[in-house]
């Protein structure tokens, strides 16, 4: 499913426009995202949290070269599914 397919089953089950559905959407991302890049964490109650972890620095390999190249660490978002999200998908 990509993001016009969500917004048009979300825009069927709620009655709702096209329009306003994307303009919500949009909205929720731009909060998850805000939040994440303050390093703040999202909670849905049963649905899931949204967070950053940080990935440590590591050695990896160029794979056209095969020369060990350093990667550094970094920040990556992460989500973690909630109880009523993970017994939904059984």
């Amino acid at each position: 499913m990509n993001k016009n397919d969500l917004i048009t089953n979300i825009a069927t089950k709620s009655g709702l426009t096209k329009r306003d559905v994307e303009s919500v959407l949009n909205g929720f991302m731009d909060e998850v995202t805000e939040a994440l890049a303050k390093g703040d964490k999202v909670q849905l109650i049963g649905f899931g949290n949204f967070e950053t972890s940080k990935r440590a620095g590591r050695t990896g390999r160029n794979p056209q070269t095969g020369e060990p190249m350093t990667i550094a660490e970094s920040i990556v978002p992460k989500f973690s599914a909630g109880k009523k999200l993970r017994d939904a998908i059984k």
